[in-house]
């Protein structure tokens, strides 16, 4: 499974209602951009240095998806798809999809969007 930005918010937050639904996975993604997201939202936090020991602990269970060659034609796809739609999501979120695409993983995330992205399947809890 892969974990959108506020997977891994809630994640480091120990909700039970997430850590239920991860139960069953195998292993665990995150792509480099919810992980440039999330860092940002740790520096603006007043909880800052908790969150950056968790996430460096974390690291160590966590799988990074890096953006690749592969992973740019499905971001173009998915661009073409969803404005051929007339459904935009945020540029971010074009590229979290197309690494679920390439990888055809599920994403865990809480925002309804994801469902306009043909092709991926988005678990919630």
């Amino acid at each position: 499974m892969i974990l959108d930005t506020n997977a891994l918010s809630a994640l480091a937050d120990g909700d039970d209602s997430l850590l239920a639904r991860l139960d069953t996975a195998r292993e665990l993604y995150v792509p480099v951009i919810a992980l440039g997201e999330y860092r940002f939202g740790i520096r603006q936090s007043r909880y800052r240095r908790t969150y950056e020991r968790w996430l460096e602990e974390a690291l160590r269970d966590l799988t990074v998806l890096p953006i690749l060659d592969a992973t740019t034609r499905e971001y173009a796809a998915v661009f073409q798809e969803l404005r051929r739609a007339g459904t935009p999501i945020p540029s971010n979120d074009v590229w979290i999809a197309a690494l679920c695409r390439e990888h055809q993983m599920p994403l865990v995330s809480r925002d309804l969007h994801f469902g306009a992205v043909p092709g991926l399947r988005r678990i919630s809890w």
